[in-house]
């Protein structure tokens, strides 16, 4: 039950409802407590309205009922300004940075307070705030230049500089190392130590137990309950996340009849900039079992299984593809990206942008469906009953929330069109399932669905390779984990042994390990 309206709060909300359009309400009548100095996280599944509320109280929407309150005091929040000007700034999950500019001149971007620019003074401001708060940062350094760690470190200063007390961030360790994570997880406690309030929106629940006072769960755009971090569980705040008990073991079962399935030697790739982006890789990806690949962002992941797909040309290396139907070795650098499709190995990769990749937005379910078999067509007619099965069994296995199979896939929320995206894939019965973060931004009860659904594939005997940023999730379901750093690999690893530090290390540093089989 929600205390009255009182200044011993950073922040309240009451009642706040929002809606778009008649049918789908995001929030209904929520109620919220902020505390001065603690970190309140947000959890609960894809489309519980975690994000729009967050977004309401950054001014990017506004309440269509109820009050927001700060300080004890009557908010009027109608922009991110006058959201800044309550001392509320939110950090969004993909920055809003200037590549050419240093870190100094993101941060002070934007800022009208009458006074001329003065870089020198700004960059003295920032180094005192990485100073108090633990950061680590050059002011002078390009954002181009950065990792990923050091743009979100750029984008936190900056909501610090325009002297937020209320700090809201979006799914902040998405893309970190086990060490980046620490490390923030670190400034967070001291920004908590120094009276700063803030909220986090995450879908990991160790995160939640290990950074958090308190937690708040959305269902269905309601309030569930908030609780203290020290009194749950991960079950228990799953299960009020779901409304239902939920398993959170992934059922990781042992290889067996494991074959040869693809063979990639000597891989090296050079992008359009003229950058070595593959560097001498090397893996046997083997049927029945799952083969995970780590590695910060940008470290080749992407044009790595691109590669394989024939979606990128290499510069050297071979990839010899085990046909499963006689046993002969195919080399698919020769064959065009339909005739790999047609062997059997696919490619389904989970972009930012869902419907810029994979899926026509304008087109319903079972169309995008289609849009993988269309070129076998010999008629002029288009027969839409196996799609429309197919779009169907994907809708009842992997609980896609949707009015129907004819509704059309941009008004689904995130979550569910990626459901569709990597239940399609799964679907088409491949030999080789290269799936790249099939659970990025999923809740937790959807990843673990699709978590059974690559175990499943691996007992069928298809060669899984998966690629994915948690790497708690990489230990518990992959088989065997490579390690990729700046475009070669630094390690090849037993997914059953590897301990998330050393894979960790791995993934920032280059060892020249050879595969050991």
């Amino acid at each position: 039950m929600s205390e009255t309206v009182s200044e011993k709060y950073a922040l309240q909300l009451r009642n706040v409802t929002k809606a778009f359009g008649t049918k789908v309400i995001a929030n209904k009548n929520v109620d919220l407590d902020v505390r001065y100095g603690e970190v309140l996280a947000i959890l609960g599944e894809n489309g519980s309205g975690k994000t729009t509320l967050m977004n309401m109280i950054a001014g990017i929407y506004h309440p269509d009922a109820g009050e927001i309150y700060v300080n004890g005091e009557k908010a009027s929040i109608n922009s991110p300004k006058d959201a800044f000007n309550y001392k509320i700034g939110m950090v969004h999950q993909h920055f809003k940075l200037v590549d050419l500019f240093t870190a100094t001149e993101n941060i002070i971007l934007g800022i009208n307070d009458g006074n001329k620019y003065d870089l020198a003074k700004a960059e003295e401001e920032v180094k005192n705030i990485s100073g108090k708060y633990g950061f680590v940062i050059n002011p002078k350094k390009k954002i181009y230049e950065m990792s990923v760690s050091e743009k979100q470190t750029v984008e936190i200063i900056k909501v610090l500089y325009r002297g937020a007390d209320i700090l809201i961030l979006d799914e902040p360790t998405a893309v970190l190392t086990p060490q980046e994570t620490d490390k923030l997880f670190d400034v967070i406690r001291n920004m908590r130590n120094d009276g700063k309030s803030i909220l986090i929106i995450t879908h990991k629940l160790h995160e939640v137990l290990a950074i958090s006072d308190r937690v708040t769960v959305l269902r269905k755009g309601e309030h569930i309950a908030t609780v203290d971090t020290a009194k749950t569980s991960e079950i228990e705040l799953t299960e009020m996340m779901v409304g239902k008990r939920v398993s959170l073991n992934i059922g990781r079962s042992e290889p067996k009849d494991t074959c040869d399935r693809l063979i990639v030697s000597g891989m090296n790739m050079t992008n359009p900039d003229g950058v070595k982006v593959l560097k001498d890789i090397s893996f046997t990806a083997k049927a029945g079992e799952i083969l995970g690949i780590a590695g910060i962002a940008g470290s080749g992941q992407r044009e790595l299984l691109e590669a394989i797909a024939g979606l990128r040309p290499l510069d050297s290396g071979n990839i010899t593809y085990i046909d499963p139907s006689n046993s002969e070795n195919v080399e698919l650098r020769s064959k065009s990206p339909m005739q790999i499709r047609e062997l059997g190995v696919r490619l389904s990769f989970v972009p930012e942008d869902r419907l810029g990749m994979g899926l026509v937005g304008n087109m319903d379910i079972i169309d995008n469906m289609m849009l993988r078999t269309y070129k076998k067509g010999l008629s002029v007619f288009v027969d839409r009953q196996p799609p429309r099965q197919l779009a169907e069994e994907i809708i009842e296995s992997l609980e896609v929330v949707t009015p129907s199979a004819q509704t059309p896939v941009r008004r689904l929320s995130g979550g569910n069109v990626q459901k569709v995206l990597v239940g399609r894939e799964i679907a088409s019965a491949p030999s080789v399932l290269m799936v790249a973060y099939p659970v990025r931004g999923l809740d937790i009860n959807s990843s673990y669905t699709i978590y059974n659904l690559l175990n499943a594939q691996k007992e069928n005997g298809v060669a899984v390779i998966y690629v994915g940023e948690d790497l708690d999730v990489l230990l518990e379901l992959c088989d065997r984990i490579i390690v990729l750093c700046a475009g070669a690999v630094s390690g090849i690893l037993d997914g059953r042994t590897a301990k998330k530090e050393e894979v960790g290390l791995l993934m920032t540093k280059v060892k020249g390990v050879s595969e050991n089989e």
